[in-house]
């Protein structure tokens, strides 16, 4: 068969959005998310997945080179970022990236495109840790403060662990829902949420227990449901914590001297830190 027919062939297809013609135009296809090649339903499978993912997807081909043999082909892809990719929740917009096609001509197709390129078109930084070392496993963090400075009188401490990427990127929506509900209580003072291994955690601070109260809002008793009436995560903790003690310290930056902050104190040149927000 002749390499440029088949790619020609296989692009129109994934152009109609057609996954059991995407599977029937090559013998196999591979890229950097099927983890080896795939052909038939299994491929069929994943360009479902592909689509569901990226809507309306529009593919134009910059550049064809090579002959029957095997034919490369460079193109650029905008599509609508409609569910999860990566642990990245759906940003709702058009996502434009390159990357190309590597076609033979006993059918099979090696796609190759960058994944942080990806990412960086729907939004997103990069940011390098290890999975896990002998005594610790790492993830990613967020924060989101208020404007008040005020030692907290009470923590909120929850985890749900998640089964999948897919699921943690559900989880994600609601805890950006449930922050936005937060940060418009009254005793709201800032949260912090950060991911370890496959749980996702969330301590926010309040100015007393009595604001603790505002953790059941509507984002949050929908996200209960979810866990107990619809099967959301496998797993969850919720707390509240009461500080028998705080206490912070600021360095001035002139004479070295270390300042403990909230009782007036100033160092030997002065200086007095301003408050911050603790959390």
């Amino acid at each position: 068969m002749d390499a440029r027919k088949i790619a020609e062939a296989h692009l129109e297809a994934w152009r109609n959005a057609d996954p059991a013609a995407v599977a029937a135009s090559v013998t196999g296809f591979q890229d950097p998310d099927t983890a080896g090649s795939l052909a038939g339903d299994a491929l069929a499978a994943h360009a479902a997945a592909v689509l569901a993912r990226f809507r309306n997807l529009r593919l134009q081909v910059e550049r064809v080179t090579g002959d029957a043999d095997a034919a490369t082909v460079w193109w650029t892809i905008e599509a609508d970022h409609r569910a999860a990719y990566l642990g990245m929740p759906a940003v709702g917009r058009a996502a434009r990236f390159d990357g190309t096609d590597l076609v033979t001509a006993d059918g099979r197709v090696r796609r190759c495109f960058d994944r942080l390129a990806v990412a960086e078109a729907l939004g997103y930084a990069a940011r390098f840790v290890p999975a896990a070392d002998e005594v610790r496993e790492f993830g990613v963090s967020a924060r989101a403060a208020s404007s008040r400075t005020d030692r907290p009188g009470a923590f909120t401490l929850t985890w749900l662990e998640v089964r999948d990427e897919a699921e943690a990127a559900d989880v994600d929506l609601l805890s950006v829902e449930i922050v936005k509900g937060l940060r418009a209580s009254k005793g709201f003072l800032g949260v912090a949420t950060f991911d370890i291994g496959d749980r996702k955690y969330t301590l926010t601070a309040f100015d007393r227990p009595e604001s603790v109260r505002a953790v059941h809002a509507r984002p949050h008793q929908r996200a209960m449901r979810r866990f107990f009436k619809a099967g959301l995560c496998t797993r969850a903790l919720t707390s509240v914590l009461i500080p028998e003690a705080i206490r912070e310290y600021a360095r001035c930056a002139s004479c070295g001297t270390v300042v403990k902050l909230g009782d007036g104190a100033a160092c030997g040149c002065g200086w007095t830190p301003d408050d911050v927000a603790l959390l």
